[in-house]
């Protein structure tokens, strides 16, 4: 499949530019708020349709499932049709689900809208980052823009769990999901006018492969999602667990194998691009285990209320975007493997504070954090920019797709791990102790990915 539309000749400029980052910026914003806000209607949405506990369940993990497993497949759709095409389409899809999430009054038909939510977003997610790359093709240009993209999504990440709390309180819980229509609805509008067309890459589509792909995600995640909750000895997590590694090791055979791979050869064989993924992994892992564990801490220590909750952790997620934004100039002057050993470096400072003051008042924890996290916040454009310059315009989509898919799987993991630390320890001093200590040790793994990363492009390979 092939099509007579081109990279633009030069890059938006002023508002135009400003513009094309809202407009990429907007679908990850609401892929981002449907992963938290839910969990802070939980309570309401049980009261009004009144679910069992495993339907609450999946009303939160149906969308986290669909969401990583399709992840991939999302990717190859935007190489056949087009990025922007694709974006598009998600978001039209996205808004439409979100629609039929708000005004559903039965747990059955909220989880089946829930799915369509995470068919939606895997297929806008990898488009956003190509479409950063096509929209700014220069290097040093697209990093600035990407701290922008990274500082919106930091905003509407860091704020999800006190704006949820806010509208359910006020307005009720279909609330949160009624809030994904007028932010999608600009999202197209500013995607219509600020995004030149895309080029559809020709890729032969290896169906098969996808769906072992799809396969292998899908029971990866739902063993990760299930594990804490049904025990890791559950049939059902054994035999997720199982499909998993059967599925993804017959994907593997397939891929050394196939003529038109679903992971193109250049990525494939591009050994720093796989570092930066394992890093991605990683950040994910402490970022999203950090909040899973800082959250529990503050109700079982404190005794905070949800609301209080979300207030406290203003300030923790608030730093991220800032920071976010700080790292474009410490990428240009300084590159990427530095900032990364900086901004690690800082996060780990932030936690063993955390873990050596724990005996401290509040508000030494909380600095502790807020240090940990602007280490985290300085570190993830940097980590995203160097994996778009390795993969090139050429593999922009699926090395977008490759990325998402690892940073869910390592929230995934960050979140069940601390709950393995949670079944396994006893008391909450040293449940917070191991939990840090692992997320330290998760950082040092990132550390020392970067230290071998050296900065370079597609053409360095």
């Amino acid at each position: 499949m092939s099509s007579n539309a081109t990279f633009p000749q030069r890059a938006p400029n002023g508002i135009g530019g400003i513009q094309a980052v809202v407009a990429v910026s907007l679908g990850f914003v609401m892929a981002m708020l449907d992963v938290t806000v839910v969990n802070v209607a939980l309570v309401a949405i049980r009261a009004d349709i009144n679910p069992s506990f495993p339907a609450l369940v999946w009303i939160v993990d149906a969308y986290t499932l669909t969401f990583a497993a399709l992840l991939l497949l999302g990717g190859a759709v935007a190489d056949r049709i087009g990025a922007k095409r694709t974006y598009m389409l998600g978001l039209v899809w996205f808004v439409a689900a979100s629609a039929l999430c708000a005004l559903s009054g039965a747990p059955l038909v909220l989880i089946l809208a829930r799915l369509l939510q995470g068919i939606s977003a895997a297929m806008f997610m990898p488009s956003s980052l190509s479409l950063l790359t096509e929209a700014f093709p220069d290097s040093a240009r697209r990093t600035r823009m990407l701290s922008i993209w990274a500082g919106l999504v930091g905003i509407a990440t860091g704020s999800s769990p006190f704006v949820g709390g806010l509208l359910v309180a006020t307005i009720g819980w279909p609330s949160i999901f009624f809030l994904n229509l007028p932010i999608g609805a600009l999202g197209l509008l500013l995607s219509r006018r600020a995004l030149a067309p895309s080029p559809r890459k020709p890729h032969a589509l290896d169906l098969p492969t996808h769906l072992l792909l799809v396969l292998g995600l899908g029971g990866l995640s739902a063993t990760l999602i299930e594990g804490p909750e049904r025990g890791w000895s559950s049939p059902v997590v054994v035999a997720a667990g199982v499909i998993a590694a059967v599925a993804l090791a017959l994907a593997a055979i397939r891929e050394l194998k196939a003529t038109h791979p679903a992971i193109p050869r250049a990525l494939a064989h591009n050994l720093p691009f796989w570092r930066l993924n394992g890093l991605g992994f990683l950040i994910n892992f402490v970022v999203f285990g950090e909040v899973f564990l800082v959250s529990i801490a503050l109700k079982q220590s404190y005794g905070a209320s949800a609301f209080t909750t979300g207030l406290l952790m203003l300030p923790l997620m608030g730093v991220v975007p800032v920071t976010n934004y700080a790292s474009g100039w410490g990428i240009k002057y300084r590159g990427s493997r530095w900032t990364l050993l900086v901004s690690l470096s800082i996060s780990v400072l932030g936690l063993i504070s955390a873990v050596v003051g724990s005996g401290a008042p509040l508000w030494f924890g909380i600095l502790s954090i807020v240090l940990c996290n602007a280490g985290l916040g300085f570190a993830i454009p940097a980590m995203i920019s160097a994996v778009l310059d390795h993969a090139g315009d050429t593999d922009a989509n699926v090395a977008s797709a490759l990325l998402n898919a690892n940073r869910q799987v390592g929230a995934l993991a960050g979140v069940a791990v601390m709950g393995i630390v949670f079944q396994l320890v006893s008391t909450w001093p040293l449940r917070v102790s191991f939990g840090f200590g692992i997320l330290i040790a998760a950082l040092g793994l990132g550390m020392l990915l970067s230290w071998v990363h050296r900065d370079g492009s597609a053409g360095h390979r």
